[in-house]
């Protein structure tokens, strides 16, 4: 027997189905957005070249902008911050301990009892850089011998064979952070909940970025993809939210990832704002 239903009975159907659909739909896309909207991520870097990407805190990425700086500042090769790369990782996982042991402190685990300097000063990331470059350049061949033993002439640690095992991170971090590699270094941080919000510290920025790199002027590609870098790891600190260099602009913005086409900055100034 043959079942046949009214024009209205199907008109219901159809109604019902198309609604299921639509709803099905809508709440797909919404619970899609649903992480971005309730759960806010916590502060992060990355550093991005062919050779590799690498995930930072934002302090390791501030640290890291440091030691490529004060390495350029001191004219020294990309060899030498690769070696500080490795050391820095291997000590401190490139972070300012106030703590080691027995007395070491800092980035670089450095010691008062061996002659590095007062703790405070140890403490400061610019010039235990600054003492641990000074070191390395009086270790002979430096840029040819192995890594591992490059480090543990400066270190002189208990285990220097633990240096080599960096070398491919620090790789990475030394073409995105002396900016050979333009665009590899991207941060987002959570805007402070404040009205209006706050305004950033351009000038305390620049300050701090010549304490570590002398002049701040940009007298090639390379320096002005540094300066970025170094920008974009300080963002936080200085509330900077924008960016701009050659082109393209970085903003603090958890949708984006990445240097953005556009902005005015040209190839002679880094702009913040």
């Amino acid at each position: 027997m043959r079942v046949r239903f009214s024009r209205g009975v199907i008109t219901i159907v159809v109604v019902v189905v198309v609604l299921a659909v639509g709803v099905s739909v809508g709440l797909y896309h919404l619970l899609k957005r649903a992480p971005k909207l309730a759960v806010e991520p916590e502060a992060y870097c990355t550093a991005v070249t062919p050779d590799g990407t690498i995930g930072l805190d934002t302090e390791q990425a501030r640290i890291s902008a440091t030691i490529a700086a004060v390495a350029a500042r001191r004219r020294l090769p990309e060899r030498a911050v690769v070696i500080a790369y490795a050391t820095a990782l291997q000590e401190s996982k490139l972070s300012n301990l106030g703590y080691g042991d027995r007395d070491s402190v800092g980035v670089f685990q450095q010691r008062e009892s061996q002659g590095w300097g007062r703790k405070k000063q140890l403490m400061d990331p610019v010039y235990a850089t600054n003492k641990f470059f000074a070191a390395l350049v009086k270790v002979k061949n430096y840029r040819k011998i192995p890594l591992a033993d490059a480090a543990q002439a400066v270190q002189r640690s208990a285990g220097g064979y633990a240096y080599a095992p960096h070398e491919g991170d620090a790789k990475i971090l030394a073409a995105a952070f002396t900016g050979r590699v333009p665009r590899a270094v991207h941060c987002w941080y959570p805007a402070a909940k404040k009205t209006p919000p706050p305004r950033p510290k351009t000038t305390e920025a620049r300050k701090q970025l010549a304490r570590a790199l002398g002049s701040t002027a940009i007298t090639s590609k390379k320096r002005g993809w540094l300066v970025a870098a170094w920008s974009v790891a300080h963002a936080e600190q200085y509330a900077i939210s924008r960016v701009g260099y050659s082109g393209v602009t970085w903003s603090n913005d958890v949708e984006l990832e990445g240097w953005q086409a556009g902005g005015e900055a040209g190839d002679r100034q880094v702009e913040l704002s």
